[in-house]
């Protein structure tokens, strides 16, 4: 688990996606076991952002569902949820907030 946690935060980091957290909810009673939450740079940004994991992810990865808008992107692998997300977007839905008080970084 681990090592594919690493894979998305390496290839979160390594396109540029800014202040990635990566939240442990394994023994909090939620759907997934780890959220990982990043900003994008804009709009584009947070598409092309969603292609590089694409990309670099599988076939070692189902993509269950991905919630695409320019703003917020959610990727369902099962067992982690990926949150990419304009500055903007991040500071008015503060996904840090709520998925602190469920588990800790």
């Amino acid at each position: 688990m681990q090592d594919r946690i690493q894979n998305i935060v390496d290839t979160l980091d390594k396109n540029k996606a800014e202040s990635i957290e990566v939240f442990d909810l394994r023994d909090k009673n939620y759907f997934v076991d780890y959220a990982v939450i990043a900003s994008s740079l804009g709009q584009k940004h947070t598409t092309a952002l969603l292609d590089h994991l694409k990309n670099e992810l599988k076939p070692a990865e189902h993509f269950n569902n991905v919630d695409e808008s320019g703003d917020w992107i959610v990727v369902d692998l099962g067992d982690i949820l990926i949150h990419i997300m304009t500055p903007e977007y991040r500071t008015k839905y503060d996904m840090e907030t709520f998925l602190g008080e469920l588990g800790s970084h």
